[in-house]
């Protein structure tokens, strides 16, 4: 009979005492820093933001806690089919999606707008750690075995692309790049592929949609169009040097409470935060996804199956680039593309997708110990 680990044996109440409640308490923190965002750029009112915000939030953590209870051995055996079901939803996105802001990327149901490309984020890390789980070192080693996970994350960063979303699309390929990195794959593939993106780069400028080169010459020179296309990130950079070391008070941003910053509840709720509370509040909230983002890589390391190590640093690896895209983003360092501010911006589809991802850090946490051979089975 196969040995099993302890935490084969843990029943429910066992898991929920075994969850990592100060990560939870941080992942609450960040959340309702968020709802108090939403509430003062609504002008103080729990409409039209922040009290959607907060339902959504209360019954995300509730969606949390519940995948954290669940088996790691079960997100191993439907990774596969997971990633095909959101494939799937990605062409029925180019097919009948919904469109919104010039750009299809989402699929109405009615009673819920969904957006594939962001569950996609979570689906490929899974479906790739699991790719990498069933490889052993000398298997890594062979070129002729990356052609399948190399496929798995260009078939849906293609599709991305053609919405047309470019921040996800990046988003999908550096979160997919650290699992491969995690996997074992040499260094030295990467600057083959870095080599390569390069040398096609000039093409690519052709392929952008009118939109796109516009951000990337904004970036260059925000002040060449200060009434066009510079001007979301003249305005951010106003709110920021505006806020000062301790900000202007809660309610009191004068870019945002005047409509003066765009986008104030999604791409831009870092500035709000910086210009009603200053570099002290920026720097507590950034200090807060330090300490999330660190719980996170100790869980990688912690796991003793390379199923369990290889999601968690990847969706690790997804929340970081969520935080650091939004921040550069909004300080002038990269160009605007659109990607939220993690559990704080305003969103339906980003927030669950952010949350499903904490609950399965938790569950890798709770199911650390379980060893896992290359096959599925506990050993």
């Amino acid at each position: 009979m196969s040995r099993l680990s302890s935490t084969d044996h843990l029943g429910l109440g066992d898991k929920f005492r075994h969850l990592n409640w100060g990560l939870i308490a941080l992942i609450a923190l960040i959340g309702t820093i968020g709802i108090v965002l939403l509430y003062s750029a609504g002008g103080k009112s729990w409409q039209p933001w922040a009290g959607a915000q907060l339902s959504r939030f209360a019954i995300g953590l509730c969606l949390m806690i519940m995948i954290a209870l669940v088996d790691i051995r079960v997100w191993l055996r439907i990774a596969y089919p997971f990633y095909g079901v959101m494939l799937f939803l990605l062409l029925v996105v180019e097919i009948m999606g919904h469109i919104g802001m010039g750009a299809q990327r989402w699929i109405n149901l009615g009673f819920f707008v969904i957006q594939p490309s962001e569950l996609m984020k979570i689906a490929l890390v899974l479906a790739l750690a699991k790719y990498f789980h069933s490889l052993s070192l000398e298997d890594i080693g062979h070129p002729i075995k990356l052609v399948a996970p190399i496929a798995m994350v260009l078939i849906p960063v293609g599709l991305v692309l053609l919405q047309p979303n470019l921040g996800t699309a990046m988003l999908l390929m550096l979160a997919s790049a650290a699992v491969f990195f995690a996997g074992g794959v040499r260094w030295w593939k990467f600057l083959i592929v870095i080599a390569l993106a390069a040398a096609i780069a000039p093409l690519a400028w052709h392929h952008l949609h009118d939109y796109q080169r516009a951000r990337l010459m904004t970036f260059l020179n925000p002040g060449a169009d200060p009434l066009g296309s510079g001007y979301n990130i003249l305005q951010s950079k106003i709110a920021l040097g505006s806020g000062g070391l301790f900000g202007k008070g809660f309610g009191q941003g004068t870019q945002s409470q005047l409509q003066f910053l765009p986008e104030k509840h999604t791409d831009f709720i870092f500035v709000v935060l910086a210009e009603e509370f200053g570099m002290v509040g920026a720097v507590f909230l950034l200090g807060l996804y330090f300490l999330l983002i660190a719980y996170g890589f100790m869980i990688a390391l912690t796991s003793r199956n390379q199923f369990g190590r290889l999601a968690a640093f990847g969706l690790t690896t997804t929340f970081f680039l969520y935080v650091f895209v939004n921040v550069a983003m909004v300080t002038g360092t990269i160009p605007v593309v659109g990607i939220p501010l993690p559990l704080v911006s305003y969103g339906g589809t980003a927030m669950l997708t952010l949350l499903i991802g904490c609950g399965l850090l938790l569950g890798i946490s709770v199911h650390r110990d379980i060893r896992i051979s290359r096959t599925g089975s506990s050993e």
